[in-house]
């Protein structure tokens, strides 16, 4: 972090991406399952159950230097030709263990990753996290739980590090004098709530005082009552890493 790479850009928080559809076994057609806004709906299924017993499921792309990917679930293909940053709606299913495989797109004999992964009740985010040339972080999904409750009165974010070459952050605003998260490593998924409004989050290597130098600044504006995802994304040195891909912060709605 001894270069810095400070940017400011206003993000304006979006719903998941767009086109593109869940289908398959992961449960029913796209037309009825897909969620707006990316949050999960209280529907009955086929058989009689309501969401409360079932999973709502998206997956987000967060390896950089990953090309477009390919996802399967059990065998069947359930996103096709998903680009780097890409989230994607929420979908239910039930809840079981699945065999999850993610290919190169188009490219169903290059397996950057196939294992099994248990899929509790609730709302949750596959994320597929870290490199394939495993530069600094080795290629692994993580599965995220997602609190998608009511707020109230506040807005709730979680921030997420999927930076492969950042250290441990400390997030700010008001030039340090409030903390919202600390000591945030890769992997890591920290959440807060604040006040509906505009602001100014200042990311900084973690240090115990939390007073380390800004690298990045980005603005938001979280609105009261909606919850939010923050993937902290890309390289903080683009130049010498395996992809160019520049930090940067996609904020998605999840509720």
């Amino acid at each position: 972090m001894a270069q810095s790479h400070t940017r400011r850009r206003a993000l304006s928080l979006i719903g998941t991406v767009g086109g593109i559809a869940l289908a398959g076994c992961m449960g029913g057609s796209g037309d009825s399952d897909e969620m707006s806004d990316g949050g999960a709906e209280n529907e009955t299924s086929d058989d009689g159950a309501t969401d409360e017993t079932m999973a709502n499921v998206r997956v987000a792309h967060l390896s950089p230097d990953a090309p477009n990917v390919d996802v399967y679930v059990d065998g069947d293909t359930v996103l096709e030709d998903v680009p780097y940053r890409a989230v994607s709606d929420y979908l239910e299913l039930a809840p079981d263990t699945y065999t999850v495989t993610i290919t190169a797109a188009g490219d169903p004999d290059t397996v950057a990753f196939e294992d099994d992964l248990e899929i509790p009740e609730g709302e949750y985010t596959i994320a597929a996290l870290g490199e394939l040339s495993e530069t600094n972080q080795p290629f692994a999904p993580t599965l995220l739980e997602d609190d998608v409750s009511d707020p109230g009165d506040n807005a709730r974010v979680r921030l997420v590090h999927a930076s492969p070459d950042a250290p441990a952050v400390d997030v700010t605003v008001g030039d340090g004098e409030t903390v919202l998260f600390e000591g945030a490593a890769f992997g890591d998924a920290a959440t807060t709530e604040v006040p509906g409004g505009d602001y100014t989050l200042e990311v900084r290597p973690a240090t115990e005082t939390n007073d380390g130098d800004v690298v990045a600044t980005f603005d938001i504006a979280p609105e009261t009552g909606s919850v939010y995802t923050a993937f902290a994304v890309g390289y903080l040195e683009p130049k010498s890493a395996p992809a160019d891909a520049p930090f940067d912060l996609e904020v998605v709605m999840d509720a």
